[in-house]
């Protein structure tokens, strides 16, 4: 639904993508992974050459190539720049040497393909040294080692690359301007990551489980400091939302997400977490038990209380991220100083 229609998709404005988005998440559809429709994609649709998009664009669409993310580094999380995977052309000058490591690369063990952020230049400012590659996970040398989660789930892994051969012809534009194709993708990542629709669902099962929960020998949703702090969200959500439609009405004007993005990033994430805390809370004794088995196959164990409180407490765990994945929230405050303020130093 994110696609135009050249490139096979629905041609939508961003209200209509808006209205889908509410809708598929009140059917409690399951989540589509961003990588390839989100990320990747546009920036092939924008940057890319006649013959990317020919190859890449329709094994997204057909989900025959899943894709994940190399960016961060154990020296470069939120401070991208500092990337230090470097990219080395070979002799024939028709090969990319890559040696380094990535890593929180979420569902690498699970991808065809990932989309990375190299060093090929050390001179001048750093971010003018930083390549795009698009690079086939099973290239020679490229290894996938897994981290576990705090909910006990297995979503992230480290990538290191050695002696990796990536031809030029799977390059982003130009060489050292990949920093100028890593922030367009970015501000599309931060504008998803404000989950207005998923937080709007949420809402309404905390409500739903509130009034089947007791507290006092009343219905949950009855008693006022619960109620209080759950409409203090409900009113920052309602905030959130028309702050994401304006930026959507500018995005049909045929502007980009520009450092507003950051602001949906934070307060999205921000509200994300709060929730989760508020439906734990809402579970009372029910959400103790935390199964150290999540993934797929889930665990054979049968479930201890209802089947809204599953899984519930490894979200909070889980969740805790959010305020740091797609660029801290620390980060995203500079980014609003700078460029909306107009602050330095």
């Amino acid at each position: 639904m994110n696609w135009p229609v050249e490139h096979g998709g629905t041609g939508w404005t961003p209200v209509q993508k808006y209205i889908f988005d509410q809708e598929y998440q009140s059917a409690g559809c399951p989540r589509l992974s961003p990588f390839g429709l989100t990320m990747v994609g546009p920036v092939i649709m924008e940057f890319g050459t006649v013959a990317q998009k020919d190859t890449y664009l329709p094994k997204i669409l057909s989900a025959e190539h899943m894709w994940c993310q190399g960016y961060s580094e154990p020296g470069a999380g939120s401070d991208l720049a500092s990337l230090k995977t470097k990219a080395e052309l070979d002799e024939a000058g028709a090969t990319y040497i890559v040696n380094g490591q990535k890593i929180w690369t979420s569902h690498a063990h699970y991808a065809d393909m990932i989309f990375c952020l190299v060093r090929t230049s050390t001179e001048g400012k750093r971010q003018e040294g930083i390549t795009f590659l698009l690079i086939d996970m099973k290239s020679a040398g490229l290894e996938v080692r897994p981290i576990v989660s705090i909910d006990g789930g297995h979503y992230l892994n480290e990538v290191f690359f050695r002696d990796v051969e990536v031809p030029v012809e799977n390059r982003i534009g130009e060489e050292n301007k990949g920093w100028t194709y890593a922030k367009f993708l970015l501000g599309h990542e931060r504008t998803g990551i404000a989950g207005v629709a998923k937080s709007k669902r949420k809402v309404e099962k905390i409500k739903e489980i509130a009034a089947i929960e007791q507290s006092g020998g009343a219905p949950l949703i009855e008693d006022g400091d619960f109620r209080t702090r759950l409409a203090k969200v409900e009113i920052e959500l309602s905030a959130l939302e028309y702050t994401n439609l304006r930026t959507m009405t500018a995005e049909n004007a045929g502007q980009g997400p520009g450092p507003e993005a950051s602001i949906l990033k934070i307060r999205g994430t921000q509200i994300e977490q709060e929730l989760n805390e508020i439906f734990v809370n809402a579970l009372g004794h029910y959400a103790i038990p935390v199964s150290t088995g999540r993934g797929w196959p889930p665990p054979n164990e049968p479930t201890i209380g209802p089947d809204y409180a599953v899984g519930r407490t490894e979200e909070l765990f889980l969740r805790r991220a959010a305020s740091i994945y797609g660029g801290s929230n620390e980060i995203q405050k500079n980014i609003i100083a700078k460029a909306i303020l107009g602050l330095t130093g």
